[in-house]
């Protein structure tokens, strides 16, 4: 059964729900682009530490001028790769604190209306009770007055 004035509310509920889902499915999308900003960038500084040793293990066997060039410019680009993809986690990590920010706007959008759809129920289930208290009443008072009409008067 449809109730014209809580139909808006629930139409209300319903997107504000939907724009809550959303919100979760960005936070977890952002998430995973964090994590795989942040694993990658690990994953640069481990592979330039084993370049490293690698290369300190070489470099004490052979200790030409053309190697040392190679690994200082090889050294320098890695570096400029984990620098960059430090930023780009660093990105990450703000758009996964901006999607939590709308994620909260949005739970408390959904909490706001479903207080609002409580209370607006509330209302009309004390209302109802008091039209069905009011009229159980008359009824009483109808039933009272017809018996007291119908005894005889005592002089």
């Amino acid at each position: 059964m449809s109730n014209p004035s809580i139909d808006p509310l629930m139409a209300l509920l319903s997107q504000a729900e939907r724009e809550r889902d959303a919100a979760i499915s960005l936070v977890q999308q952002a998430s995973d682009a964090l994590a795989v900003a942040q694993n990658q960038a690990e994953q640069l500084v481990q592979y330039r530490k084993e370049y490293e040793g690698r290369f300190r293990e070489q470099f004490s066997k052979n200790s030409s001028v053309s190697i040392l060039q190679c690994y200082q410019g090889f050294s320098s680009r890695l570096s400029q790769a984990i620098d960059q993809q430090q930023q780009i986690a660093a990105h990450a990590e703000r758009k996964v604190e901006l999607a939590r920010d709308e994620l909260r706007e949005q739970e408390m959008r959904v909490a706001s209306v479903r207080k609002l759809l409580e209370r607006r129920l509330t209302e009309q289930r004390l209302a109802a009770d008091r039209r069905d208290q009011k009229q159980t009443d008359e009824f009483a008072a109808r039933a009272a007055w017809a018996q007291a009409q119908q005894r005889p008067m005592v002089a």
